[in-house]
């Protein structure tokens, strides 16, 4: 299942995404991750989710991110969420290719895990293949 938390810079997304996982981290029976570039998010959370920076492992596009979600779902089965912050910094600003990918990572989870995104755009800007997971 897919999330998305819409918004332009500054709009708050990042710490409603840090409340999530926080909440998550009391609330969730099975492991929890989160992906970002950058280390903004490191610090932020619990030492109980596992911090993935996407520089470590060279993922750069919305094909190579596919692969790295699918490889680490394939790898634990005990994941059950997972939270990504800056999703167009990770696979760029097409939005088209966006919404490729959600609708693959949407098949791949189906209802067995959830996958929480931050997207700096405004909703009307967004196609309707990414929009449907608002």
């Amino acid at each position: 299942m897919i999330k998305l938390i819409t918004g332009r810079k500054g709009s708050g997304k990042t710490k409603t995404l840090i409340d999530l996982i926080n909440t998550a981290v009391a609330e969730t029976n099975g492991d929890l991750v989160c992906v970002e570039k950058g280390e903004t998010l490191r610090r932020s959370i619990s030492y109980k989710v596992r911090w993935v920076g996407v520089e470590q492992f060279d993922i750069a596009g919305y094909d190579n991110f596919y692969g790295f979600i699918a490889g680490m779902l394939a790898g634990n089965y005990d994941i059950k969420e997972i939270f990504v912050d800056g999703i167009l910094k990770i696979g760029g600003a097409d939005f088209d290719e966006l919404g490729a990918m959600l609708g693959k990572l949407d098949t791949l989870t189906g209802k067995d895990t959830l996958l929480t995104f931050t997207v700096s755009a405004d909703n009307s800007e967004l196609p309707a293949s990414v929009t449907k997971y608002l």
